[in-house]
């Protein structure tokens, strides 16, 4: 069975945007909107994050779909227990999508992975989930860098106010800029401030 997700991003400047998530919430079928902020931020003292859960994500992005959907699988690993994921997005609009996504064996995973698109980099990066203060944020490092991070927060509503853990240098707000996108970030390898030598 798929579960169908619709993701909505504020807009600023904010345009195209892409979801990194495992823990991916489950919503009603009459309110599937999702409210969600990324953020570039430095890279913390995970050991202080009070983080509930840590967990190693190997990502790859595969051909898209028939309908023009973005495709990709995912290999996660926690507590030693290895799942695997595939997943379809369709952006309706700027700021809408509709996610598809399901549970598949070890078998299927191999068989999908054959078709990964050879131009996008696998994305190997590790999530710690911690609360704070009432919210549950998301932190992706990368095995690509030890400086910087990125850092996720889903929204109850779009004026929501953000109060930032003390820990985490926040440099600013990156959501819906492709530059930070999963993909993006793989294929380049570093994130664009270390790209440019300006960190």
């Amino acid at each position: 069975m798929y579960n169908i997700f619709v993701v909505l991003c504020l807009q600023a400047n904010y345009a195209h945007f892409e979801t990194l998530s495992i823990n991916i919430w489950s919503v009603d079928t009459t309110e599937n909107l999702e409210i969600e902020r990324k953020f570039l931020v430095e890279f913390p003292d995970t050991a202080v994050l009070g983080a509930r859960r840590t967990v190693s994500i190997l990502q790859t992005y595969l051909t898209d779909g028939e309908n023009g959907s973005q495709r990709r699988v995912r290999r996660i690993t926690e507590n030693g227990e290895v799942s695997y994921t595939y997943t379809e997005k369709v952006f309706r609009t700027a700021v809408v999508r509709e996610e598809n996504e399901r549970t598949i064996t070890a078998g299927e995973y191999d068989e999908l992975i054959k078709q990964a698109k050879p131009e996008l980099a696998p994305v190997d990066k590790t999530r710690y989930c911690f609360d704070y203060m009432g919210q549950y944020f998301e932190l992706d490092t990368y095995s690509f860098s030890d400086k910087l991070a990125i850092m996720e927060l889903e929204l109850r509503r779009e004026d929501q106010r953000i109060l930032f853990p003390d820990n985490i240098n926040v440099i600013r707000d990156v959501t819906g800029e492709h530059a930070y996108s999963n993909a993006s970030l793989a294929t380049a390898g570093a994130f664009p401030e270390e790209a440019k030598g300006e960190r």
